[in-house]
């Protein structure tokens, strides 16, 4: 009966989350239609744009790899009902520490080491951003939300000084940025690819948190305290620690997105850091249900919506931000749909009715006994 319960609940929730991506496909569809532009046009661009050919499909690989990993930042405190969006803030303050890292070693160790020295530094400064959030939340009270939310916004100011001031290259003049790595220091491609090795990284950091999560007694101990905080603590759990803990490697993952970018992709941290990574990694999350194996699936589907921009501005005059009103109503959608959970027949469990034994016959002689 356990397994019939879990089947029911994962039919439920991928039908859901389907069901919501469709709702904003077809939603996406009627805008386009209200502004003159034939949407059946405009779904065939986008496919042809995002996964029509292996050319094509390896741009939506390398702006799938950044979204997985940004979208492990909300995923991973879900699971202790904390709603956490500052995964752009831990993305940008991750790619200034890995530059930062990468430009202090410069050449004088190798590629190996340095790479591995960016990535640290970018997974520990994004993991302090936000589990500064999850510490204010269990420590003070603050809502981790709103805390998530604006410490974006200062890691975005802090961003824009660094680069436009103490750190900035003296030769970029349009486009202000950092030093520039070390050639040799940046992530290469996959071998026959034009995807960058970053790809692997996220793929690999949602397989270690998907088990960390299910398969762990760390795992277990953070669904019991997102389950029901007072009687996790009943228990005897560290709480506040597992709080703090989840939060660090939440930032570190969206901060890893970050070195990934500035080391594959831009060389140097620029105002392309805020490109909005972090905001699609909230919708990856969402429309994945906070699993980390389903946002691999999802982080190609926004990734292909991103790698369209450019098409539907080229083929159908629409702004590249067209794609942005996409994901917002697959978002609204996706959020909706969570209202739904339970309202369908179909995917409700049984209850299990028990009959009461039936009295024992009466012996030889005595009256028989009237049950109510």
């Amino acid at each position: 009966m356990a397994l019939s319960q879990t089947w029911r609940r994962t039919l439920e929730s991928l039908c859901l989350s389907f069901g919501a991506i469709l709702a904003g496909i077809l939603l996406f569809g009627i805008f386009c239609a209200l502004v003159g532009t034939n949407p059946f046009a405009v779904y065939a661009s986008i496919w042809k744009a995002a996964f029509g050919k292996w050319s094509t499909f390896q741009n939506t690989l390398v702006r799938a790899a950044p979204l997985m990993l940004s979208a492990l930042c909300t995923a991973l405190p879900a699971r202790l009902g904390l709603v956490i969006i500052g995964n752009e803030g831990a993305l940008v303050v991750g790619g200034l520490a890995a530059v930062s890292m990468g430009l202090a070693m410069g050449t004088a160790f190798p590629p190996l080491m340095v790479q591995i020295a960016m990535a640290i530094a970018g997974m520990v400064m994004g993991g302090i951003w936000i589990g500064a959030a999850g510490w204010l939340r269990h420590y003070r009270g603050v809502n981790e939300t709103i805390s998530s939310l604006l410490l974006n916004y200062v890691a975005i100011a802090l961003l824009n000084h660094l680069v436009g001031g103490p750190m900035r290259d003296p030769s970029s003049l349009n486009k202000p940025s950092t030093f520039p790595l070390a050639e040799i220091n940046m992530l290469g491609d996959i071998p026959g690819t034009r995807v960058h090795w970053g790809l692997l990284y996220g793929l690999i950091a949602c397989v270690i948190a998907y088990f960390l999560m299910q398969r762990t007694t760390f795992g277990f101990a953070a669904r019991t305290a997102g389950g029901n905080i007072r009687a996790a603590k009943i228990a005897g759990l560290p709480v506040g620690r597992l709080t703090v803990m989840i939060c660090f490697l939440a930032g570190s993952c969206a901060g890893l997105a970050g070195m990934v970018e500035v080391a594959a992709v831009q060389g140097s941290a620029n105002e392309s850091l805020n490109v909005g990574y972090g905001y699609g990694g909230i919708l990856v999350a969402f429309a994945a249900r906070h699993n980390p194996l389903a946002a691999v699936l999802i982080s190609l589907l926004v990734g292909g919506i991103l790698a369209s921009g450019g098409i539907l501005q080229r083929a159908h005059g629409l702004p590249d931000a067209t794609v942005l009103i996409f994901q917002g109503l697959v978002f609204l959608m996706v959020l909706y749909s969570d209202s739904l959970y339970g309202k369908f027949g179909l995917f409700k469990e049984k209850p299990i009715v028990i009959e009461p034994p039936a009295p024992p016959p009466p012996s030889p002689g005595q009256e028989p006994v009237m049950t109510v």
